[in-house]
């Protein structure tokens, strides 16, 4: 039998424990943080994860934030362009836009997931150079890298 942790750390606890511990030599924590919209605009990110597993390696999918409000990338061979709102942790993408050039079938279907996933995305953190978007439902999140 397991029984649950009465007392959760709350983000703020969690926070100092990771100050505090270094500094006692006992551990390190590296914390997801929140992006804010000045972190991200004039970034972009290449995605490694969708669908919990890697994306194709001939067939790169990138997100990027070229300005206020953008966003804009590769899907995985087509463009494609919308409109994104943060509000703290949230995400949302809107008006979304792409062009329409046939691929290989299974880059074709990697794109359409993609897409889809950018859809549903509904919370960001960012640890270090790795941005991660958790999708509506519970499923597995989508994994960037950053590449600028």
């Amino acid at each position: 039998m397991t029984l649950a942790n009465p007392w959760p750390l709350s983000r703020r606890r969690q926070a100092l424990l990771c100050l505090a511990l270094p500094l006692l030599g006992l551990a390190s924590c590296a914390m997801p943080r929140v992006p804010t919209a000045e972190t991200l605009w004039g970034t972009e990110w290449r995605l490694e994860m969708l669908g919990g597993e890697p994306v194709l390696a001939t067939a790169p999918a990138t997100l990027a934030f070229p300005e206020a409000g953008r966003v804009a990338g590769r899907g995985t061979c087509n463009r494609f362009f919308g409109a994104v709102s943060l509000s703290g942790e949230r995400v949302r993408f809107d008006q979304m836009g792409a062009t329409r050039m046939a691929c290989q079938p299974d880059a074709m279907e990697q794109e359409s997931r993609y897409l889809a996933a950018l859809l549903q995305a509904q919370r960001m953190e960012r640890q270090d150079n790795t941005l991660t978007l958790h999708l509506a439902g519970g499923g597995p999140p989508l994994r960037f890298v950053r590449v600028k």
